[in-house]
């Protein structure tokens, strides 16, 4: 398309009135510029330098404008008179690699490049020897600003002679292609996007293409070994996960909570050992999880995987003593070993070796870089680096920092240089995160069950918010609460403002939880808390229909007698699951309640499907979701959400690669001793005895007739009979 300037345009506009501008396109390609009553006026200033650029001919003027306008921001209508500029082309990762990883050196060229060909050293001498404006070069108009120019190719010159003395770190490369300049020293830092431009090279630019648009990678064949079918989105995933640790990169796969993570890293699993040529020594891979999931992962890879062969490093499943001086010969020869994430802390030999895959389960339990846990994962040796996590933004960029400091190090810089980073973008107009986002995006792998594109068989998410009342009681502490707040604020300022209305916040949730939190009186009377009544409510609902809810808590103290509570509109005891619950304990509550949900789902004799015993759960471990405490005394309820548990204490070992065993029968516990029953505790081991109603695994409550501290009350009430009144329970499998 040519582009030439309408002289009538401007000359025949009235001298010192507004000019008013639009372009035409003429019948035989001209783009002209013709007065329009309707198009908004030109600055002053330009519409007097139109007048006098076109007062000798339409050419003339359009190279007299564009001399005078170079470096200016022109408006819209005068956008297409832009001439081309030159720009200093950086190229980078040219030459193909073996392996990438955090510490890969890549090559690094620069030229001076005009509309996407390379300039010779004559033409560029010729462009910064100019004074600027515009410059005749290969028959067109260039426009030349010598100063910014000269800056950005001083800097990026520095860069390649860096570059050709201690080589361009993949971290380094990775910002200048996103133009994120996070360090001070960092080339990126002084990028000029209208005078400069970094491109990959051919190898790199495919290996980039893969990694942000995996569905376009070759298929991978996983073998019989899976017993399985991999959805379409999984399949992508396990390409994704492959080609990223096949490069020694470290991955983030960021699922929504149900699409299979684990199922993906077991594919992953097994397509490596697959990869392994015959004879090929095999290095086992570590996973790093909360000791509540240890269990599930044993059984999933019991359940799809089992040809894996696996270690459980962890107290439920070896003796303390052997686990902790555990002989590199018992590790060799596994495929995965699993621990957790207290056991990094006290198991040095994790640390003594190089794994294969580093795979953290939940990772946002590093979210937190000043934690033990935290800087004993990072210490850690790997070929590559793997992060599995529903949420790796949960509160701030810092978070996000702390999983790519462990998956790929130096990739954002240092903490401080990465926090000074984040809060200029804040600062920033537009699309202030853009270069962040492209930084990251070829690393983390995130896909919704919302997206259809995705999967199309999961019913929609429901949420409704179930509005609670305060009850009377609530409203005075409420009130009270709030004058103090008033009065703690008039003299406080800095930090200690900040701490106080933190714990005001606090007590503010407990308050409208229950008073009893807050005021540690033990009641917990139903007719005190609105959220209590709420929750009847909705409980008998659920109740009736025999279906299941999880009830979610911020506070472990709430989940006894919040059990409590849910036991008697239920009718039965629920499980109650949190951060000190035993791992033990916590495999026998889950295994049971999984046992029960299968055998709901199976079809009967008669054709139809068995109805399942409603059957309420609390977890105290992640946010509250069907009862979340708030200020208003508002609580959500959301379908479809499973608890996150925290890590449990070490407790007894037990097997290895396999879910611990279930404990003894409660028939064997009732021979238990009349003054070992009192105290709550077997005869035999002095361990926490069960409870004898069928079917319960809580603990005995201490002079409760052999019952838990639930149905001890259910049975004062009348609700259940005396002790050994049931029936006996029927013999579960191991």
């Amino acid at each position: 398309m040519e582009s030439y300037g309408d002289s009538s345009a401007a000359a025949g506009a009235r001298p010192g009135g507004e000019l008013r501008l639009t372009t035409r396109l003429t019948p035989q390609g001209r783009l002209l510029l013709d007065q329009a009553d309707d198009a908004p006026p030109l600055d002053a200033g330009l519409a007097g330098r139109l007048r006098q650029a076109f007062g000798r001919g339409a050419g003339h003027g359009l190279l007299r404008l564009g001399a005078a306008e170079a470096g200016r921001h022109l408006p819209p209508v005068l956008a297409y008179w832009r001439p081309p500029r030159p720009k200093v082309t950086a190229t980078v990762g040219g030459k193909a690699l073996a392996g990438l990883g955090a510490d890969a050196l890549l090559d690094f060229r620069l030229e001076l490049t005009l509309e996407g060909e390379p300039l010779t050293q004559a033409e560029m001498s010729m462009l910064l020897a100019a004074a600027g404006g515009l410059v005749l070069l290969r028959g067109m108009w260039v426009e030349i600003d010598r100063e910014r120019l000269g800056q950005v190719l001083d800097r990026l010159r520095q860069a390649e002679q860096l570059a050709g003395e201690h080589g361009l770190t993949f971290a380094e490369a990775m910002r200048l292609l996103a133009g994120a300049g996070i360090g001070r020293e960092d080339p990126a830092a002084g990028a000029d996007p209208e005078w400069s431009a970094v491109v990959a090279g051919p190898w790199l630019a495919e290996t980039l293409r893969g990694l942000r648009s995996p569905e376009g990678l070759a298929l991978l064949e996983v073998g019989p070994e899976l017993r399985a079918t991999l959805r379409p989105y999984q399949q992508v995933g396990v390409r994704w996960l492959n080609l990223l640790t096949r490069l020694g990169l470290g991955a983030c796969l960021a699922d929504d909570m149900g699409l299979g993570k684990t199922i993906q890293v077991l594919a992953l699993l097994l397509v490596q050992r697959r990869a392994l040529p015959a004879g090929g020594a095999r290095q086992p891979s570590l996973l790093v999880a909360p000791a509540s999931l240890l269990a599930n992962w044993a059984a999933e890879i019991e359940r799809f995987a089992p040809g894996l062969r696996v270690l459980v490093a962890h107290p439920s499943a070896l003796d303390g003593a052997e686990l902790r001086s555990l002989p590199p010969g018992r590790v060799e020869g596994h495929d995965l070993v699993i621990t957790s994430y207290g056991s990094l802390l006290r198991l040095p030999w994790l640390a003594a070796r190089a794994w294969q895959l580093l795979i953290l389960d939940e990772a946002q339990a590093i979210k937190n870089p000043e934690a033990k846990q935290t800087r004993a994962a990072k210490r850690l040796e790997a070929r590559a680096r793997v992060a599995l996590t529903g949420t790796p933004v949960e509160n701030r960029l810092g978070d996000l920092w702390s999983i790519f400091d462990f998956l790929n190090a130096g990739l954002l810089g240092s903490a401080r240089e990465f926090g000074s980073y984040a809060k200029g973008l804040a600062e920033r107009q537009g699309n202030p995160y853009g270069p962040l986002r492209e930084l990251v995006r070829p690393y983390i792998l995130r896909r919704l069950k919302t997206d259809r594109a995705v999967i199309t068989d999961l019913p929609d998410k429901t949420e409704v918010k179930a509005w609670c009342g305060l009850s009377r009681k609530q409203a005075v502490l409420y009130g009270q609460a709030v004058e103090e707040l008033a009065g703690e604020l008039e003299g406080a300022e800095g930090i200690r403002r900040r701490g106080v209305v933190l714990a005001f916040l606090m007590r503010f949730k407990q308050i409208c939880n229950h008073p009893s939190q807050w005021l540690g009186d033990g009641v917990w009377a139903e007719q005190d808390s609105g959220k209590w009544a709420r929750l009847r409510e909705l409980g008998e609902v659920i109740a009736a229909r025999q279906e299941k809810v999880l009830v979610f808590t911020q506070f472990r103290e709430v989940t006894g007698p919040l059990a409590s509570f849910l036991s008697v509109v239920f009718g039965r005891p629920g499980l109650v699951l949190h951060g000190q619950t035993e791992v033990g304990a916590a495999t026998d509550e889950v295994g049971a309640a999984t046992a029960e949900a299968r055998a709901a789902r199976k079809p009967s004799t008669t054709g139809k499907a068995k109805s399942a015993a409603s059957k309420p759960s609390a977890t105290g471990k992640a946010k509250s979701a069907a009862s979340k405490p708030s200020a208003t005394g508002k609580a959500k309820s959301a379908a479809s959400k499973i608890p996150a548990t925290g890590e449990a204490p070490a407790t007894g070992e037990k097997v290895v690669g396999k879910a611990p065993a279930t404990s003894k029968a409660s028939a064997r516990e009732a021979s238990a001793s009349d003054e070992a029953n009192a105290l709550g505790k077997t005869a035999s081991t002095g361990k926490a005895a069960r409870c004898c109603h069928p079917g319960c695994r809580l603990a005995r409550f201490v002079r409760g007739e052999g019952y838990c501290s639930i149905h001890w009350k259910m049975w004062s009430a009348g609700q259940i009979g005396a002790p050994g009144s049931h029936e006996p329970e029927p013999p579960r499998r191991r």
